[in-house]
């Protein structure tokens, strides 16, 4: 069943992701999106397959996924990406946060660390969960940045662990936050938040 809720602000809205968001989700990405993920979205069939494919872990009770919206001045919503917790595992309480893209307008705002900060507080406040992971690719050095600048510690790295749409050979970096680095990583993260103003550039 799938017990996905919605998580709001600091100006945006994850709500539960359905098939009905594809047509706002189609213009939320481009090419340079894909680059580092293990599966591809870039065209409406492969963002279908990918949107069902996130739906069918969320029925089987071991993830929850999200489209992020971002809150307009006037009220309204804005669909400006999707993100995931999967292999959340209930009775460790572990999980991992990814699939995540943004839209391309709003990379170097503050709109992923706000992403972020929703969904580890509820992995958590809410979940109770002990340890998030999260993983990138090994050419992905922003995205590694990324993680080490929220607090998160680095693991490892898992060699090949996966072959890419393109047919080659990814190696995992892998990063974790626990239970009980949560209070400085949110700090970090309220931190970023106040330094970066969510608009669009």
């Amino acid at each position: 069943m799938n017990t996905t809720p919605t998580l709001e602000g600091h100006g945006m809205r994850l709500i539960p992701l359905e098939r009905a968001h594809l047509s706002a989700l189609t213009k939320t990405h481009d090419a340079s999106t894909w680059q580092w993920m293990s599966e591809s979205g870039a065209t409406p069939d492969l963002l279908a397959a990918f949107i069902d494919r996130g739906l069918a872990q969320a029925e089987s009770g071991n993830a929850q996924v999200w489209t992020s919206t971002l809150l307009e001045p006037d009220g309204s919503a804005r669909v400006v990406g999707c993100t995931r917790l999967a292999d959340w595992n209930q009775h460790h309480r572990t999980g991992e946060i990814g699939w995540t893209w943004i839209a391309p307008d709003l990379r170097g705002t503050g709109a992923n660390a706000r992403v972020k900060l929703l969904q580890l507080r509820h992995c958590f406040e809410t979940l109770k969960l002990r340890r998030v992971a999260l993983k990138t690719h090994h050419n992905n050095l922003r995205s590694q940045r990324a993680m080490e600048k929220i607090g998160a510690t680095f693991e490892g790295v898992f060699r090949n662990h996966m072959i890419m749409p393109d047919g080659t050979s990814r190696d995992t970096h892998w990063f974790s936050i626990i239970d009980r680095e949560w209070p400085t990583v949110e700090a970090l993260l309220l931190d970023r938040i106040a330094r970066e103003p969510l608009h669009t550039r």
